[in-house]
């Protein structure tokens, strides 16, 4: 099993959403983040006073698939996420050891 995270832009949250369905997620979570990577923030002008907003404000999505399904995600995220800027984020992807299902006691592939 893998664990895919993937940090996106906001407005791109419900499109990976609808990407990630129409492939059969049937679950995941989502996190608001701030950070930043190369962009190393971005400046913004209130009231004729420029202020650097270092920290950005991120979505993170966070999946668990069997191995044979996540070359699809990771497809279907970088389909729906990429707007070719600077910024567009990162996919991380990590072997999962195992899952439980705490109401089932079902372990392994059954719990996803």
């Amino acid at each position: 099993m893998k664990k895919i995270e993937a940090i996106i832009r906001p407005f791109k949250l419900d499109e990976v959403k609808e990407a990630l369905l129409e492939e059969g997620i049937r679950g995941m979570t989502i996190t608001e983040v701030r950070g930043y990577g190369r962009q190393k923030g971005h400046k913004e002008t209130y009231r004729g006073s420029e202020y650097q907003i270092e920290f950005v404000p991120k979505i993170k999505i966070e999946v668990v698939v069997n191995d044979d399904a996540s070359e699809t995600v990771i497809q279907a995220i970088l389909k729906t996420a990429k707007t070719g800027q600077v910024g567009d984020g990162k996919i991380f992807v990590s072997d999962i050891e195992d899952i439980i299902r705490i109401r089932t006691d079902e372990s392994g592939p059954e719990a996803l």
